[in-house]
């Protein structure tokens, strides 16, 4: 039985993420591997009234070397308040916003230097509100090989393969904001601001194979 599962962080990560965490005891968080560009390592999706937003956490060094851990955020751009702006043009109307907007909006506020702090903040805010009690713990090394009972989750939630996840995974519907179709894998602040306390029961009812 796989009561572990290691997993890149990722940035406000999606529902897929913490469907991935149900059921297990502990949640290791690869901090050795090098940086990969273009994941939700420093990316997340989310509803606007006309398509899809990307938000993106702008980084130094992020053509280098440079292990997860150690990766800097380029603030000499204002991403924070475009992204703070742009989560309250999502939600501002959304049903549970106000209820969270004070758990995320400090967050925004603060000037991160490493992607991993600001990361792993927003990762246990998200498990606090959906009251997913899971130890967090990060890798030792890098290991290309793990034990039996670790669930190797290492970039299987990636924008580049959306068809590889789609087989896996399939995600209970709930209300949104925007849009007459589902849109599915949304990072989890979508259905944070739209279903409230019952975002856990969306996470659990959603399927991975």
């Amino acid at each position: 039985m796989q009561d572990s599962i290691l997993i890149e962080l990722q940035y406000l990560p999606s529902i897929a993420f913490f469907s991935n965490l149900e059921g297990k005891e502990k949640l290791i968080l690869e901090a050795n591997e090098f940086f990969e560009k273009q994941t939700y390592r420093n990316r997340c999706h989310l509803l606007s009234s006309q398509q899809i937003e990307i938000l993106t956490v702008p980084l130094q060094g992020a053509n280098k070397k440079i292990k997860t851990r150690d990766i800097k955020i380029d603030n000499s751009q204002s991403w924070s308040k475009k992204h703070w702006r742009s989560i309250q043009t999502c939600y501002g109307k959304s049903p549970f916003f106000e209820y969270f907007a004070d758990e995320f909006h400090p967050i925004y506020k603060n000037n991160y230097i490493f992607l991993w702090d600001l990361n792993l903040d927003l990762l246990t805010i998200c498990l606090k509100i959906t009251a997913q009690k899971i130890k967090i713990v990060e890798s030792v090394s890098y290991k290309k090989n793990i034990s039996e009972n670790v669930m190797d989750a290492r970039s299987l939630i990636h924008p580049k393969k959306p068809d590889y996840l789609e087989r896996l995974y399939k995600s209970t519907a709930y209300g949104q904001s925007f849009g007459n179709n589902f849109e599915p894998n949304l990072s989890v602040i979508d259905l944070l601001m739209n279903e409230g306390p019952n975002a856990k029961n969306v996470i659990q009812q959603s399927i991975f194979k």
